[in-house]
């Protein structure tokens, strides 16, 4: 979700201990974010494929989705230590972009869904802080967070996005395979 103006974008959203740890570390760093969108790992709109086209219908997105979710297990993944994100002055935690999590990133990328195009190269990530500029010390101190264990994502979220309203939930499809 992180720097996506406008356009519709997938993300895996956090639960347990994660998602937690996550939301504390938003609420200390920048509480906009906290209150905007539930934790989460982004798959598309800020990095690989970019956001997809805002004119695509719920129907195109469903037609293109359920089936690659139907037949993509879920996945376990660590964060890395955080870090900026390329070229801005926000905070994420990456996740290894290989693995299970490139395989559903390209099916998606293959889905025939019209893509609005992006700048920068595939990083899932979880996104820490967006909107206040931090201090070098308040960066230090986020950049000494960490987020420990294994991370299950188990469903996808599609939301459209619209500067400056608050992201709007088309759907959620389960990962079933």
């Amino acid at each position: 979700m992180a720097g996506v103006r406008g356009g519709i974008y997938i993300v895996a959203d956090l639960h347990g201990d994660a998602a937690a740890r996550v939301r504390e570390i938003q609420r200390r760093f920048d509480p906009k974010l906290a209150n905007t969108a539930p934790p989460h790992v982004t798959l598309t709109g800020s990095s690989g494929l970019g956001p997809i086209d805002p004119a695509t219908t719920e129907a195109e997105l469903r037609g293109a989705l359920e089936p690659i979710a139907r037949d993509t297990p879920p996945i376990v993944v660590r964060f890395g230590p955080p870090v900026r994100f390329m070229q801005t002055t926000f905070v994420v935690l990456p996740v290894d972009p290989h693995g299970p999590i490139r395989v559903l990133h390209d099916r998606i990328g293959r889905s025939g869904l019209r893509f609005l195009g992006v700048r920068h190269m595939f990083t899932p990530h979880a996104t820490l802080n967006l909107y206040p500029e931090l201090s070098r010390e308040r960066m230090r101190e986020l950049l000494a967070e960490r987020v420990e264990g294994d991370v299950t994502l188990d469903a996808i979220r599609i939301y459209r996005s619209m500067d400056p309203m608050k992201p709007r939930l088309l759907m959620e499809l389960g990962l079933e395979g």
